[in-house]
């Protein structure tokens, strides 16, 4: 990554103590650039970002970005990572999610329109729903149950996307929509209820590896890094309407529970249990535009982010034996 044109920028992100938020703030410093982070610490934590406490041009600030927010600006950036993203989290807490997406949403966003500053929106390709669309393109409009139990996080993105858009074509704002598909890497909180981490813990803990329906659904994963080089150089587009990143790799879950066992040395069992409501039976991102636009796409093979985030787990399990 390169600084803008040699430019030190100020960069506001909600949550930037969670699992993606707090590699951005660590490329972002990287660069040179001033980064303030706000997170509840709800799904996030204090110590993802415990290596920047000394760092002049990092602030963390605790606080709930559906609460008026008075930060200090200005901002060149505003970068709306806050929602609660965990299957596992947003089934327990559907109407803060749906905060998150609506009224988070337009706090960021009045923010980014007081500084006249550029807005990036992290949307997701749950937005797709189960899609009858494959790979999923930008211009699918999705295949979603708007009242189903995932709807709590499908919908609230899906309008903090026409929100996005709503405050770009009003005010003029500078906005970016990144659709992200599945991610994984260090930082992930290993309870959070996503298919990285629960198969991780399992495969390390020498339980039975759970997997749900066939196992023959499809899911795409993209290491953090690579996302996180994504957003970056979509928020520096010019580009107004959604953008996929994500990898375009697709395996079954059951050819990746066959991955985390290789990864982890183990030979663990897999179970199956029933298939969740509304589980989406294929999953991959076409990343044309992404790479036609932003050239950009993922390089970080699959063995090796696993590896990196495998090694991450083991510090942790270790620390709390």
């Amino acid at each position: 990554m390169q600084r803008v044109q040699g430019k030190k920028l100020r960069y506001l992100i909600s949550g930037g103590a969670g699992f993606v938020g707090s590699h951005l703030c660590d490329v972002l410093l990287s660069e040179g650039h001033e980064v303030v982070a706000v997170d509840n610490l709800v799904t996030g934590s204090a110590r993802n970002v415990e290596h920047l406490k000394r760092e002049p041009r990092f602030q963390l600030i605790e606080a709930n970005v559906c609460k008026p927010l008075d930060i200090p600006g200005p901002f060149d950036t505003v970068m709306h990572l806050a929602s609660i993203a965990s299957p596992k989290e947003y089934l327990a807490r559907p109407i803060e999610t749906l905060e998150s997406g609506s009224t988070g949403t337009r706090n960021m966003l009045e923010l980014a329109r007081r500084d006249n500053s550029r807005f990036l929106l992290t949307s997701t390709s749950e937005c797709y729903g189960d899609p009858e669309v494959h790979p999923q393109v930008e211009t699918y409009w999705g295949h979603v149950n708007p009242v189903g139990p995932r709807s709590c996080y499908d919908e609230s993105k899906r309008y903090a996307e026409a929100l996005t858009m709503a405050y770009h074509r009003v005010h003029g704002l500078r906005t970016n929509i990144a659709r992200i598909f599945n991610t994984y890497g260090p930082r992930m909180a290993l309870n959070d209820g996503r298919v990285v981490p629960a198969f991780l813990d399992e495969a390390l803990r020498g339980a039975p590896i759970t997997v749900y329906g066939d196992g023959k659904q499809t899911r795409s994963f993209c290491f953090v890094g690579d996302l996180v080089n994504g957003l970056i150089l979509l928020s520096r587009s010019e580009e107004r309407y959604p953008v996929n990143l994500g990898n375009p790799l697709e395996l079954t879950i059951l050819e990746f529970a066959e991955a985390i066992r290789h990864v982890t040395g183990t030979k663990v069992p897999i179970q199956f249990c029933p298939l969740p409501e509304d589980d989406p039976k294929r999953r991959r991102p076409d990343i044309t535009k992404a790479r036609t636009i932003l050239g950009w796409e993922p390089v970080v093979p699959l063995d090796e982010g696993l590896r990196e985030t495998v090694a991450y787990f083991q510090t942790v399990i270790a620390a709390t034996v």
